[in-house]
């Protein structure tokens, strides 16, 4: 059986690379501020490294930690044929569709 761990590596960010990334993205960093961004990622990042090192082999994935199903209904038609009244809420009259005021030019 072959293992392939992809997660044994230690990723750490520069100064160099906060300022490439703030020119990529047209965001002015001064000098205080890129060395605390860091810092900053660098702990981010070593908090990820601890949480690869947990083994989660046996633990099946969760969508929320409430353990709950919603309850499921029939589809029912409670209201008849609202299309008119429907039509007579568009800001310009017609009978086929809702006219909207154009918003792109």
């Amino acid at each position: 059986m072959i293992v392939c761990d992809i997660f044994n590596y230690h990723m750490s960010i520069d100064l160099k690379t906060i300022k490439h990334i703030s020119k990529l993205s047209r965001i002015s960093v001064d000098e205080k501020k890129a060395e605390k961004l860091v810092g900053d990622l660098n702990s981010i990042f070593e908090f990820i490294e601890k949480l690869n090192e947990l083994k989660t082999d046996n633990v099946q994935p969760l969508t929320s930690v409430a353990e709950t199903t919603l309850k499921l209904r029939d589809d029912k038609v409670k209201s008849k044929n609202l299309r008119e009244q429907i039509i007579k809420n568009s800001p310009q009259e017609n009978e086929d569709y809702f006219v909207v005021p154009k918003v792109i030019e």
